[in-house]
C-alpha cells in the first residue's frame, strides 16, 4: 500500500481522536437516521478529506430516488453511501438497492454505514449484479496509534481514492483469497510442479496429473 502522507495521516488520527466520543455519545442517545446522516457527513470531511460543500451531496437521484450521500471527485460521483441508524445492526440486505443503483450508474463502490461500522463494497457487474465487501471498519474500535488502522481509512481518503490505493487493495486481496489460490493449487502448471516433486520423494510411486488435482481438490475443500 502506498505511504500516507504525514498531513493525511494527522488528519485521521485527529479524526478518530474527535469522532470516537461523539459516535460513543450517540449511540447512547441511540439518534435516528438523519442525525446520523449529519454525523457521518461531518467524518467525511474531517476524517476522510472530502470538501463538505462541492464533493458530498445528498442530492443524488437515480430513477427518481434520492441516495443517502454520494461523494464526487471533479463532479464526477464516485461513490454511493447508504446510512442506517447508528443503532442499527447493519446487514448485507441493507447494500443491495445501493448496489443496485450503483450498477445502474456504472459506479464501482458503495459505501454501507451506521458512523460505527463502514463497509466498503465493490460493485460486481454480473448477472445479477453483486458486491464484493472490501473494507469493514469498526471506527469506535480504532487505535490512533495503530499504522494499520490508518492504512484503512486512508483506503477510503479523498488522498487515497486520487491514488488508486482502494483499487489497487481491493485487486490485492482478491489475489490472495483463498478460491484465487485454490484455483492456482489446481492449475496444471502447480499440479505438474506437485507429481514430479512427489515422484521425488516417492520414485515408487506413480500419481498423474488428475490423480494430484482430485487429491489437492479434496484437500482444498476440506479446508474451506
Amino acid at each position: 500500500m502506498a505511504k500516507v502522507p504525514k498531513k493525511v495521516a494527522d488528519r485521521i488520527i485527529a479524526g478518530i481522536k474527535r469522532f470516537q466520543p461523539i459516535l460513543a455519545a450517540a449511540k447512547v442517545r441511540d439518534v435516528g437516521e438523519s442525525d446520523t446522516v449529519m454525523i457521518v457527513t461531518d467524518m467525511l470531511a474531517e476524517v476522510f478529506g472530502y470538501d463538505k460543500y462541492s464533493e458530498i451531496t445528498s442530492e443524488f437521484s437515480i430513477r427518481g430516488t434520492f441516495v443517502d450521500l454520494a461523494t464526487k471527485i471533479d463532479g464526477v460521483p464516485q461513490t454511493l453511501i447508504e446510512v442506517k441508524a447508528i443503532g442499527l445492526e447493519l446487514k448485507d440486505s441493507h447494500v443491495k438497492q445501493a448496489v443496485d443503483y450503483a450498477a445502474n450508474q456504472g459506479i464501482d463502490w458503495v459505501l454501507l454505514t451506521n458512523g460505527i461500522q463502514w463497509r466498503v463494497y465493490h460493485v460486481i457487474f454480473s448477472k445479477p449484479i453483486g458486491q464484493d465487501l472490501v473494507i469493514d471498519i469498526d471506527f469506535c474500535a480504532l487505535n490512533p496509534k495503530s499504522d494499520d488502522d490508518i492504512d484503512l481509512l486512508y483506503l477510503w481518503s479523498k488522498e487515497g481514492w486520487s491514488r488508486s490505493v482502494i483499487g489497487d487493495y481491493h485487486t490485492q486481496k482478491q489475489a490472495l483469497s483463498r478460491f484465487f489460490l485454490g484455483s492456482m493449487i489446481l492449475s496444471d502448471t502447480v499440479l505438474n510442479v506437485i507429481r514430479r516433486e512427489l515422484r521425488r520423494v516417492s520414485p515408487d510411486v506413480r500419481i498423474d496429473t488428475d490423480k494430484s488435482r482430485r487429491y489437492s481438490s479434496m484437500r482444498y475443500s476440506s479446508a474451506k
